[in-house]
């Protein structure tokens, strides 16, 4: 008998990790999800708008990955809205899920768009495709984590 509470306890015990480790779709109402969606929307729109946002959503130890394969920081990131290297108009943002995991660990799936202006003056349009990884910590939800790349534009 002690034999078989002992495999039962271990058999609970390993479904503990695989249990905490499924995600769920946030609903349309959770105030979570909107925050993140809504704080998404304004990075998209940083862009153009240079709200620096970025210093409030992106952790210290934030890590991003552009379209080019390039790494950047949240220091370069905030850098880049305060001094723009490019001009760029129409910020938006088209679309954005978010999928929990836990309490804690949430991805934010999305994509946006912009148009970027070469030194010819000509104008180009861009989208963004993205997914965000965003961590509570210390009862405060931020990005950890980011990586980009760019679409074909519809």
């Amino acid at each position: 008998m002690t034999r078989y509470l002992v495999i039962f306890a271990l058999t609970l015990l390993a479904a503990i990790p695989a249990l905490a480790q499924q995600g769920r779709w946030a609903a349309p109402d959770d105030k979570t999800a909107k925050y993140m969606i809504d704080m998404e929307r304004r990075w998209a729109e940083d862009a153009c708008d240079h709200n620096l946002i970025s210093e409030t959503i992106l952790a210290e130890d934030f890590q991003g990955t552009a379209p080019d394969g390039k790494r950047y920081t949240k220091a370069e990131e905030t850098e880049e809205s305060r001094h723009p290297t490019r001009q760029i108009s129409d910020c938006r943002l088209d679309e954005a899920k978010v999928r929990f995991f836990g309490e804690t660990v949430a991805l934010v799936y999305g994509s946006e768009s912009r148009t970027l202006k070469a030194a010819d003056g000509k104008e180009h349009p861009e989208t963004l495709i993205w997914t965000d990884t965003w961590l509570k910590r210390g009862g405060k939800w931020q990005i950890v984590a980011a990586q980009d790349m760019k679409s074909e534009c519809k």
